[in-house]
């Protein structure tokens, strides 16, 4: 059984009220207050369905009791309806203007304030359904958005788990290098030099991208990939066409997907994370700020990983040992901004590499 609606009058005219009540006290609950003051202390008890408003009231006027009502965020859905002798357009523009929903002359004719009533919580209810339906639809797109942001992920790292089933002992690499790459931009976040650059949702993305940098490795041969020694100066050229490998790959996606996808920043992570600060690195040979900050970032996350990780033709370093590498490399392989980042987050890095260290 529907609930019965509530209607509140504020009139300061006993006969008016009368009208009023008798007019609508069979269909509906009633509220009344003989003035603005009363109506404003009853709404903070009771919240009517709508609210018939007289204008014309001693110490407080209906217009200012309309403001009122529509500054407080509890009150403002609330339709209010003016009830004035006043014909005049500019009085009616006012309180249309103030937020009324209809305006009705005094003297009041029942038939019509009975069907302006009716209309007005029709209105409202449409108002709610249309606002459940919208909270319903947000919270399945959000769904629907969540699923397909955990699908993405899921692929991502399948992907990149296929570059790394040719290189079995990198173990959780791609997961510490993406929590390093992270730290490293969040510090970098509050100097104001970064702060438009690795905004919140650019860090997400490079967060989102950070495992795809080595995909390239799926395009060079076993006999190089798994070498258990030292590569030749040949064998060592075939090993940085990964980085190109994996642009070329990504490209592929980016067709598909478009300019502005997450692949887009996984390209150019791919192909810049092995350049250096000095412009001695490869495919390109880029220096200083001509690497795009996602290559200097992935750079010494990648290089800090694969010092402290166990290989077969090393054993790992420890957190100093890697720490001495990184700032002996500072200005020269790596941006030494981005060392000094490391420096203030070297605590977080060793936590990752606890937590997520090769079993």
């Amino acid at each position: 059984m529907n609930r019965q609606k509530t209607i509140m009058i504020v009139d300061d005219t006993e006969m008016n009220i009368v009208i009023l009540v008798e007019a609508l006290q069979d269909d509906y609950e009633l509220i009344v207050a003989i003035n603005g003051l009363e109506a404003i202390e009853l709404l903070e008890e009771q919240k009517p369905d709508l609210i018939l408003l007289d204008i014309m009231m001693p110490e407080m006027d209906g217009y200012d009791v309309l403001i009122t009502i529509k500054k407080n965020p509890e009150l403002t859905h609330i339709p209010v309806i003016l009830l004035s002798a006043i014909t005049d357009s500019d009085s009616k523009t006012k309180g249309f203007s103030l937020g009324a929903v209809d305006y009705v002359t005094k003297p009041v004719e029942i038939v019509e304030v009975k069907a302006r009533v009716k209309t007005q919580l029709k209105f409202e209810e449409a108002r709610l359904i249309l606002e459940t339906q919208n909270l319903l639809l947000e919270e399945k797109v959000k769904a629907r958005t969540e699923l397909l942001e955990r699908t993405n992920s899921a692929a991502i790292y399948c992907l990149a788990a296929l570059a790394e089933t040719r290189d079995p002992e990198t173990g959780e690499h791609i997961k510490r290098t993406q929590k390093y790459i992270r730290a490293l931009a969040l510090e970098l976040q509050g100097k104001d030099e970064y702060s438009s650059v690795l905004t919140n949702e650019y860090i997400e993305l490079l967060y989102k991208s950070a495992p795809l940098h080595d995909i390239g490795k799926v395009g060079v041969k076993d006999s190089i990939l798994l070498k258990p020694g030292r590569l030749t100066e040949e064998e060592f050229e075939e090993m940085k066409k990964h980085t190109i490998y994996g642009g070329e790959s990504l490209m592929v996606g980016i067709k598909e997907l478009g300019e502005d996808s997450f692949l887009t920043l996984a390209k150019e992570i791919a192909i810049t994370h092995h350049e250096k600060w000095d412009g001695t690195g490869y495919p390109r040979g880029l220096s200083k700020a001509e690497i795009p900050i996602s290559g200097r970032l992935m750079a010494l996350s990648d290089v800090y990983d694969a010092l402290i990780s166990k290989r077969v033709y090393k054993d790992a370093f420890t957190h100093d040992e890697a720490r001495n590498i990184i700032l002996e490399g500072r200005g020269t392989h790596f941006d030494p901004t981005i060392v000094d980042a490391f420096i203030m987050r070297e605590a977080e890095f060793v936590g990752i590499m606890g937590k997520f260290g090769d079993n």
